[in-house]
């Protein structure tokens, strides 16, 4: 996987349960604030949109850039994120 931030870490230690919108490694403060405004508060919700997504890495970025206002570094960081996740817990 190589190098892992201490968000990543972090997020990958433990079953998603409640956790907040901002765990999720990539998203910043003005990106959290954009998804909570759109009903993405917990980071099992965001979790959600990806795996409807079938996991597609592309069209979730894509799509965290179009409706949510993320930055190319913040969709490719929250969607690595997701994914290494998921290979860890589904």
């Amino acid at each position: 996987m190589g190098h892992m931030s201490p968000r990543l870490r972090a997020f990958l230690y433990e079953p998603i349960g409640e956790k907040d919108i901002g765990c999720v490694d990539g998203i910043s403060r003005e990106l959290a604030i954009n998804l909570i405004n759109k009903g993405f508060n917990k980071a099992y919700i965001l979790l959600g949109q990806f795996l409807l997504m079938h996991k597609n890495e592309s069209e979730f970025q894509k799509w965290m850039i179009r409706c949510c206002g993320a930055t190319d570094y913040e969709a490719r960081e929250s969607s690595n994120c997701l994914k290494e996740w998921c290979a860890c817990f589904l």
